[in-house]
Formats: C-alpha cells, structure tokens, sequence
C-alpha cells in the first residue's frame, strides 16, 4: 500500500481455517499482518477484476459491441429456462 494513503477500519468475516492460514503466514513472517494480508488480497482482486473487466470490452468490441436489447433479452431467455429446469431438479442454481 502506498505510503499516505487512507484506510478505513471495517469489519469483515472469514472463514476459520483461512484465518488460520493467514495467521500461519504471518508467525512464519511470510506476512506482515492479518490486515496487511487482506489488504494485498483485495488489491489482486481489484486489479483481477478490472483485468477481466478490459479483456470482456475488448471481445465485446472485436465481436461487434455491446449486446445489443434483442440479444440480451433472447439471452435472458435462456438463462432463466436453465435456471428453471434446474431447479425442478432439486439442484441448486
């Protein structure tokens, strides 16, 4: 994190065993702290994210742009029929 820059004290749950995990790495000084470690992981999912986020708008944009009202709508359509028959089921959606 850079030097100067603000942070926000929050509460955030974590699974026990990750926990526990964290705090191994931090004995074995492979991290600096629980907070140091959350921190780093958030960063590398922000920047995942926008990752994911620039390559999706380039494929949109070599296939053609956004999908357009009609697209989205026969894709909706779709979805919701799988999500439907999956369902009745009893599997989990």
């Amino acid at each position: 994190m850079p030097i100067g820059m603000a942070t926000v004290k929050v509460t955030v749950t974590l699974d026990e065993e990750a926990l526990k995990k964290i705090r191994g790495l931090v004995r074995a000084r492979k991290a600096a702290s629980v907070s140091g470690f959350v921190q780093h992981a958030v960063t590398v999912a922000l920047q995942d994210a926008a990752g994911w986020g620039a390559m999706l708008a380039e494929a949109l944009e070599r296939t053609g742009g956004p999908l357009t009202s009609k697209e989205r709508a026969w894709v909706d359509g779709i979805l919701s029929r799988t999500v439907r028959r999956g369902r009745r089921k009893g599997k989990a959606a």
